[in-house]
């Protein structure tokens, strides 16, 4: 019972997600020089009211998409989440050295799509934009579930599906723009690689263990029969 309490101790690493958090509120205002990034493109795109479903089940999907790595592999468990944490600090320190904002629609329109969405641009200010976190994190699921052989055809297209849908709809809630979302993925695309790196060169670092039982063995004698 103890060593499975023991082995799920790592889960609560998902702890430091939260705490990081604390730093988007503190950094989402417009009291500095903010700047737009909105193109034509960006202009075009309508808005759809249905796509906040998806943008809200970002939530819950990364927490399930962390703790699904750490049962199916928990090297990738921990590449992910470090990649996830050293990700949030990136786009953090980006949003106070280069703070950005977007245009959002005037909801006067009824019903419960309307109601979520009003209710995101009230707990959510319009900043905090570039790189989107929405992405980052919505496409480093996809990378580490890439590293996961162990997982079957439909749970890789559902997964896939479900990323690229939130990252689609952070556009037609107008939360962000196309160069957010390019920014999301290089960020994701850049620590995920530098995370592995390091990883792998920890790795080859450190000394192959000896089995105690080879450790401790006496040195072979020959055998009598071999000076006969």
């Amino acid at each position: 019972m103890k060593n499975k309490i023991a082995g799920l101790l790592p889960l609560l690493w998902l702890l430091a997600i939260p705490v990081l958090n604390l730093f988007y509120t503190i950094l989402n205002h417009g009291e500095t020089n903010v700047r737009s990034l909105v193109t034509g493109l960006d202009e075009r795109i309508p808005f759809v009211p249905a796509f906040i479903i998806p943008y809200v089940i970002w939530y819950p999907f990364i927490i399930t998409m962390l703790i699904v790595l750490f049962l199916k592999n928990r090297r990738t468990y921990y590449r992910t989440l470090l990649t996830l944490c050293l990700g949030l600090i990136t786009c953090y320190i980006i949003y106070y050295f280069y703070q950005t904002t977007v245009g959002r629609p005037i909801i006067t329109e009824n019903g419960p799509l309307y109601g979520l969405v009003k209710l995101i641009y009230a707990t959510d200010r319009p900043y905090n934009c570039f790189p989107s976190i929405h992405v980052f994190t919505s496409y480093l699921m996809l990378k580490g579930m890439s590293d996961c052989a162990n997982w079957s055809r439909t749970a890789r297209l559902g997964s896939t599906v479900i990323s690229w849908t939130i990252i689609v709809s952070t556009l037609f809630v107008k939360q962000h723009v196309w160069l957010d979302i390019v920014g999301g993925i290089v960020v994701a695309e850049v620590l995920y690689a530098v995370v592995r790196k390091w990883i792998i060169i920890s790795e080859k670092r450190i000394p192959p263990a000896i089995s105690p039982s080879e450790d401790h063995l006496p040195a072979s004698r020959p055998s009598r029969s071999s000076h006969r």
